[in-house]
């Protein structure tokens, strides 16, 4: 009997053991349940913190370079983010195997690890890159197209940048305004290179230009072929984020044969060339394209005054009139208001200035003469200089301006006008790419062009020039005119114009033969 009741009792206790051992599991078990969500909400102000210092240091990266400690932290937040979310994801199915102790220890990692993760900075100044500082002139109203070219250079989606306009429009200060800010403004690129490629485009020469950056100058590097100085070039910029600056593009540029890495997102570095054709933007892969445009009038005239300076303007009441028609004259050009007002530094009397007027009436700018049409073909070439006939910015309807071309025989190989139509238009296109033409709206329902005066004034000195040729024009459209000019000049002129003025009646009758 008191064997009976010695293994009741021992029975009765190891019941009560395990009724206790199974409610301590369950209570483990609730903790377990209860401690998870603790983590999962802990993990996801961890993931926002993380997020919320990377987006900073993404942001930072553009101008600046984040401190290592900032990377750390986000290096291991990740691992501790991707360690939770695995622990929270198989919880709920391997309870039983879970140790509450490993869950309050990671719960505690984040939480230490959010406590630490306030930065007053996430970046410091990024040295400026190695750069060579370039003279320039000081610009006038070019503020605002650097600030879109360093918006653009700040855009990881762009890597090719094309500057183009007429020549003389300031692209090469431009782009020197920008190599120059690199010395200056905090940025990511350790070395910035300028090379002028010019019309000949010479693989040699612009290799040579580059490799000077690099100390490639002694004669065992001038004397490799071009096939052979690419890869010492390629070499040395693949593990660099770099920025090259062309200068003066007139046709495509084959960056593998010069040996320059193509810019791309993965490599970070930037390629911005200037070009007076739309066209070579093109060639070139540019994934903005940006025009410079000319000064508006204010602006102008503002440069042409500082040039010119006070002590002349002021010499004679009538000298600012007059100064302002010479700097109209220019164009909004740069380096027209420039080169003349530096000219015109000396000149105090009216005589001189009026002088100036006439001069420019009649001739092409200085130092542009027909630079820009050396890339046009022979009959392109015509075709523009064809728009010469028109009156100071006439608007010219596309499809007379095709008319014209086709009677005169500039687009002889068609039989027909529609069938001229469409390489027609592929000139005009190519004209207005170059800069050459301006599109100018609708007139009476058609698409116009205009020509920019500068350029007009450009092809009526070419075509003053050539005037002995079988090609003479003879044009005084918008001159304002009341009788008509010396008769004796029109007797070799092939094509004339003398629209756009007051000419009521002609008192000699003309002997025009090629007219």
């Amino acid at each position: 009997m008191g064997n009976c009741c010695l293994v009741q009792i021992g029975l009765e206790n190891f019941i009560i053991r395990g009724l206790d051992s199974i409610a301590g599991h369950v209570n483990y078990i609730c903790k377990l349940k209860q401690t998870l969500p603790t983590l999962s909400a802990a993990l996801q102000e961890l993931t926002a913190q993380r997020n919320d210092r990377q987006s900073q240091v993404d942001l930072a990266e553009r101008q600046l370079k984040p401190f290592e400690q900032v990377q750390l932290w986000l290096s291991k937040a990740e691992t501790m983010i991707t360690e939770a979310e695995k622990l929270i994801e198989d919880g709920l199915q391997q309870m039983n195997n879970l140790c509450l102790g490993g869950l309050a220890e990671m719960l505690q990692e984040i939480s230490d690890h959010k406590s630490t993760g306030v930065f007053e900075k996430v970046a410091e100044n990024q040295p400026a890159a190695s750069v060579v500082v370039r003279p320039v002139e000081q610009p006038v109203a070019l503020e605002s197209t650097i600030q879109k070219v360093w918006s653009c250079i700040a855009d990881k989606d762009v890597g090719i940048i094309g500057l183009y306009g007429l020549g003389g429009v300031g692209t090469t200060t431009l782009l020197t305004k920008l190599n120059n800010k690199f010395s200056t403004t905090p940025n990511v690129f350790e070395v910035v290179i300028w090379a002028l490629v010019s019309k000949d485009s010479d693989v040699g020469k612009i290799q040579d230009r580059i490799g000077g950056n690099f100390g490639f100058s002694d004669d065992s590097w001038k004397n490799k072929s071009v096939d052979q100085k690419a890869p010492d070039i390629y070499g040395v910029l693949r593990n660099k984020r770099f920025i090259v600056l062309l200068d003066d593009l007139w046709e495509r540029v084959d960056l593998n044969q010069v040996g320059i890495p193509k810019p791309s997102q993965e490599n970070g570095s930037k390629l911005i060339f200037t070009t007076r054709s739309l066209e070579v933007c093109g060639e070139m892969e540019a994934q903005k394209k940006i025009k410079v445009k000319c000064l508006e009038t204010e602006k102008a005239w503002e440069l042409f005054r500082d040039k010119v300076g006070d002590e002349t303007l002021n010499n004679h009441p009538d000298i600012p009139n007059l100064a302002k028609q010479v700097a109209k004259r220019c164009g909004g050009l740069p380096l027209a208001l420039i080169t003349i007002g530096h000219a015109m530094v000396c000149k105090k009397t009216i005589g001189e200035w009026k002088y100036a007027i006439e001069v420019l009436k009649r001739c092409a700018l200085p130092k542009l003469e027909n630079k820009e049409f050396l890339f046009l073909k022979f009959s392109m070439k015509c075709c523009l200089l064809y728009c010469c006939l028109h009156p100071e910015d006439y608007c010219i309807p596309k499809r007379r301006l095709m008319e014209y071309w086709f009677c005169e025989g500039l687009l002889n190989e068609f039989d027909r006008i529609s069938e001229a139509q469409m390489p027609g238009d592929n000139i005009i296109c190519s004209l207005i790419s170059a800069c050459l033409l301006e599109n100018d709206g609708e007139m009476d329902g058609e698409d116009c062009v205009k020509m920019h005066d500068v350029i007009r004034d450009i092809t009526l000195w070419i075509t003053g020039k050539f005037e002995a040729t079988e090609n003479n024009f003879f044009v005084t459209a918008g001159a304002q005119l009341f009788q008509e000019p010396d008769v004796k000049a029109w007797e070799n002129v092939k094509r004339m114009s003398v629209m756009e003025n007051k000419i009521e009646v002609l008192n000699k009758t003309p002997k025009c033969p090629s007219l």
